[in-house]
């Protein structure tokens, strides 16, 4: 495995630096590593988090506390034989789950999908039908509780953020920021292009697991008609979709 940089971002807690880019194959390094370090049960390591380029630990600092050195430089000592050698694939693949997202792409429920098709020279039926070709990887969680960031977007569709965000941005909207595709997992404000929207519920704290997608997870769209999009809402419980807020930022 590539090296890795490390350095303390509080008394309890690590951060692994494995590049610096949004790139595939360093978060498929990241998440080998995330599963590599859970695996090993490391002690009173509360939280291992990753994010595209890197993995942060929370950790408690008296458990790894010793004249011999910091905590951090201890729990460092710790890690670097369990990332030793590790192979990518062999740690990740195995353990990877595929989710199936339904979407209903454009009209109310994708209010900039015509838009963007334009300015990357598709029509919109293609863009959409690119959109649900291609197989995601969820890079990381953030923003919001449960919003995913996917890497996998086709460079076709790649698109600029919107130059007005919306101050309302309805739960279960598929947009595209850049070269990132990600899924509203609640009513938020946003500045991501909004090319549809799914029934699936992305967070619900009720649930034993309240984020529907884990970083690391794999992710297809499946388009759906608008009759399918509400007949899937009402059998989640999600509910009548909200309508469109449209441009109000």
């Amino acid at each position: 495995m590539n090296e890795f940089a490390a350095e303390p971002l509080a008394e309890d807690a690590l951060l692994l630096r494995f590049g610096d880019s949004i790139d595939p194959r360093v978060n498929s390094r990241v998440h080998a590593a995330a599963a590599r370090l859970r695996a090993a049960h490391l002690a009173e390591v509360g939280e291992i988090a990753p994010s595209y380029a890197s993995l942060l630990l929370r950790f408690d600092p008296l458990a790894w506390s010793d004249a011999g050195g910091t905590p951090h430089a201890r729990l460092l000592a710790a890690i670097d034989p369990v990332l030793h050698g590790m192979e990518i694939d062999s740690a990740r693949g195995p353990q990877t789950r595929v989710v199936e997202i339904p979407v209903c792409y454009g009209g109310e429920f994708g209010p900039d999908l015509s838009d963007i098709a334009k300015h990357v020279r598709l029509d919109a039926q293609e863009f959409a039908a690119r959109h649900a070709a291609a197989e995601y990887t969820v890079a990381m969680l953030g923003f919001a509780p449960g919003f995913p960031y996917l890497i996998g977007l086709d460079p076709a569709l790649h698109a600029p953020r919107r130059t007005s965000p919306r101050t309302r941005v309805p739960a279960g909207s598929v947009a595209i920021g850049g070269a990132q595709t990600g899924i509203y997992p609640r009513e938020l404000p946003g500045g991501w292009q909004i090319i549809g929207r799914t029934p699936s519920v992305l967070f619900d704290p009720r649930r034993e697991s309240p984020c529907l997608l884990a970083p690391g997870d794999r992710v297809r769209f499946r388009a759906v008609e608008n009759a399918g999009f509400h007949a899937l809402s009402e059998r989640s419980g999600h509910g009548p979709p909200l309508p469109d807020s449209g441009d109000q930022g």
